[in-house]
């Protein structure tokens, strides 16, 4: 490659900085390579003029040390280091790091200028190691179990705690070692090649770009007291305005341990035949196109301070909002009638509504039916024995217990029923519905505008 003068380099980054060529076009007109080009405009950028008069190549120790500490810090490349400190040659920073690996701080001496001295030469022996048995030899050895037992220790800490360590986990006790004893040493301890740990140092210095997409899904797994799986909050993220993949923020919340909570089983309200068993009308379709076209009823068991207590809530399949419930201590009849009447109260004059549940014993009962007849309500029945013919209900319970009954403590029964009416409210009007992206009344009121 040709030799360029001060002033071809500065006309060579003027005619780029113009915006009119291209590196390639300018470096096909010198007859050099564009990445040249590009080396001297970073050199340009960072010293101005200056970085095209002639170097000073006489560096000191010091100055070597400071090129290397910034370029680990800062994970600069070389081409940037280079340019920033005003080296000519990239690979002249390659060989001070080699030589400080493997010789240590004093390889970075500068050498005195001028031909060496024959009598030097003569005199000069090959480093040998030390004799076996002797004082440098246990000296040596000494320093390796040091390393040993420090290395071995710091990663020991990282494994009880997570149970398993990474490659960036042995960076990292390597980096903080590096002042202590040799690189070279501590890697091949660590079993990781040099190229490998320098790249992780250089990715590990560098600010986490997902920072506050971390901290925003953080927030919104407390808010919302870890009821949120990484589906809900990619949606809850979209309506911030932040369209993020699910798989990512499925990675964010698993290195952040964040879980969403298991689900349990509920009552069973099933007694065998004690009246008239309706057909299963519904039969496993689960949407409905309107409000109040189908609704969904079941009966649940809380077991609180001793004492048991069972809900009865109805369920609108249209957008998964609970219309009322009622909630009492045994669960006789009036528990089931008094919802009801609540719920028909949300009933308009108009309808066609279908209201399904399972085969329990308050759902066969003469009283329930007749109560059902008078408002022209259809009533359909799941099978005998299967939950999956009610499995919207049986969800919503499963959401309810996980998500409320076993992440909170309670100081009554009267302050559970106080929590558990404020948990409904939420559910119908702030929990995002994964199917729905919003909430069951917003939702609601979204189709009632456009209506």
């Amino acid at each position: 490659m040709a030799k360029f003068s001060a002033e071809d380099k500065l006309q060579a980054v003027v005619r780029y900085l113009n915006g009119n060529e291209s590196s390639n076009e300018i470096a096909k007109s010198l007859r050099t390579d564009h990445k040249a080009i590009l080396k001297w405009v970073k050199q340009y950028e960072y010293n101005g003029v200056e970085a095209f008069l002639k170097p000073c190549t006489n560096y000191t120790q010091q100055f070597k040390l400071d090129v290397l500490n910034y370029m680990i810090e800062h994970g600069t490349s070389l081409n940037e280091t280079a340019a920033i400190f005003k080296i000519p040659a990239p690979s002249t920073i390659i060989a001070w790091r080699k030589r400080f690996e493997t010789q240590g701080i004093d390889a970075l001496q500068s050498k005195k200028k001028g031909r060496p001295s024959m009598k030097k030469e003569f005199n000069q022996q090959p480093k040998q190691a030390p004799v076996k048995g002797s004082t440098e030899a246990l000296e040596a050895r000494i320093k390796q179990l040091e390393m040993e037992n420090e290395y071995f220790k710091k990663v020991e800490c990282l494994s009880s705690k997570q149970g398993k360590v990474t490659k960036q986990d042995k960076t990292q006790v390597v980096y903080e070692l590096r002042h202590k004893y040799p690189v070279k040493a501590l890697v091949k301890l660590a079993g990781l090649p040099r190229s490998t740990y320098y790249d992780l140092v250089k990715r590990m210095n560098r600010p986490d770009p997902d920072a506050d997409l971390k901290a925003e899904i953080k927030a919104i797994y407390e808010e919302h007291e870890g009821r949120y799986g990484y589906r809900r909050i990619r949606d809850e993220l979209a309506n911030r305005g932040q369209k993020v993949n699910h798989k990512k923020v499925q990675r964010i919340m698993k290195k952040l341990g964040l879980k969403c909570i298991v689900r349990m089983k509920k009552y069973k309200s099933y007694k065998g035949s004690v009246g008239k068993i309706a057909p299963n009308i519904l039969d496993r379709h689960f949407t409905a196109n309107t409000p109040n076209e189908k609704w969904v009823t079941d009966i649940t068991e809380f077991k609180i301070f001793g004492e048991k207590l069972y809900l009865s809530p109805v369920l609108d399949l249209f957008n998964g909002e609970i219309i009322t419930y009622t909630i009492g201590s045994r669960p006789t009849y009036s528990l089931v009638s008094d919802m009801l009447e609540k719920a028909f109260e949300r009933l308009p004059a108009i309808h066609q509504l279908l209201l399904h549940s399972d085969q329990g014993w308050h759902y066969q009962m003469k009283k329930y039916r007749h109560a059902l007849e008078s408002k022209g309500i259809v009533q359909s029945m799941s099978r005998k024995g299967n939950c999956y013919d009610n499995s919207v209900m049986e969800n919503f319970f499963g959401i309810m217990k996980s998500e409320f009954l076993y992440m909170r403590e309670f100081e009554s029964v009267e302050h559970f029923k106080i929590d558990l009416e404020k948990y409904i409210d939420y559910y119908n009007t702030k929990r995002i519905k994964a199917k729905l992206k919003m909430s069951p009344v917003q939702y609601r009121n979204h189709f009632t505008k456009a209506a």
